[in-house]
């Protein structure tokens, strides 16, 4: 019995971005019950191949429908299921071009139903099509690695991120927090979320390369936090960044996490915004995750 129910244990997916590696047990990775959700999080290949495959399967249904009845599509040769599968396309799509037509009672209710299912089928799709296309979709880009280097004289904690579109973008704002294991006062181990305070959260535009900083004081979390004390501690930092597109006229918004072994010393973020003689400036995003040594 106990070896049946090790085998019936569900298998832990993962929840929210799949860069957190965050699992939970118990949850199904595709809720069927929800298939509005499911399909708006799909990713586009596996969203076409879906869309692909349920309009294979409805023609295929249908076809097999209409062969039942080798006289119910007209024109069409006696118990051809190749006749029978175009003729379903046809009607699916509400396409009428004639040739093949209902020929008994049976084949006009079964074309009737096909003509509802292909009109329904494809104010779905279109809709679905619509929402896909009309969310906005952020395109921020993060350095590869956080630092940790002297700012103002005192450890301080970075990160940099930078408008990936050439649209402005406007009202960005920037949080950050920390995932980390601690003791209660009974001796229990659990894991805490605390934000960290950064010395600028708020960007009224954002054009350039941005770096986000939490001082690493005596009032901060990582208080302490060197190369060292980071290998003994169980911690994970997330960063999330909204920020609203001029163009698409909404907010876009995104995350990223850094372990332990993504958080560097000792360096800092080369220079990646320069400013020619005639008083351009040019940021070179091809250095964002660029670190030198302090």
């Amino acid at each position: 019995m106990t070896d049946k129910k090790q085998r019936r244990q569900p298998r832990p997916v993962p929840v929210g971005r799949e860069e957190l590696g965050l699992w939970r047990v118990g949850l199904r990775r595709y809720d069927l019950g929800d298939p509005y959700h499911l399909a708006i999080s799909l990713s586009w290949p596996a969203f076409t191949l879906t869309m692909i495959a349920l309009w294979l399967a409805l023609n295929l249904i249908f076809a097999l429908l209409y062969t039942l009845d080798p006289g119910s599509v007209a024109n069409a040769r006696p118990g051809s299921f190749t006749d029978a599968f175009f003729f379903s396309i046809e009607t699916l799509a509400t396409v009428g071009y004639g040739v093949m037509a209902p020929a008994s009672l049976y084949g006009h209710i079964v074309d009737s139903i096909e003509l509802l299912t292909g009109m329904a089928f494809t104010a779905i799709v279109t809709g679905i099509l619509f929402v896909r296309f009309a969310r906005p979709t952020p395109k921020f880009m993060f350095a590869d690695n956080m630092v940790v280097s002297t700012h103002n004289c005192a450890p301080t904690l970075m990160i940099r991120v930078a408008n990936g579109r050439l649209s402005v973008m406007h009202s960005a704002t920037a949080r950050l927090y920390v995932l980390r294991g601690e003791y209660t006062q009974e001796g229990k181990y659990f894991r805490r979320i605390h934000e960290l305070r950064v010395t600028q959260s708020h960007l009224p535009i954002f054009i350039m390369p941005w770096t986000v900083m939490h001082p690493l004081d005596d009032s901060s979390p990582l208080a302490g936090l060197n190369a060292e004390t980071l290998k003994t501690m169980d911690v994970r930092l997330v960063f999330t960044l909204a920020a609203t597109d001029q163009t698409l006229g909404a907010t876009v918004q995104d995350m990223m996490d850094y372990l332990p072994a993504r958080i560097k010393f000792g360096v800092h973020y080369a220079d990646s915004v320069h400013i020619s003689e005639d008083g351009h400036t040019t940021a070179d995003l091809s250095l964002l995750s660029t670190t030198e040594p302090d």
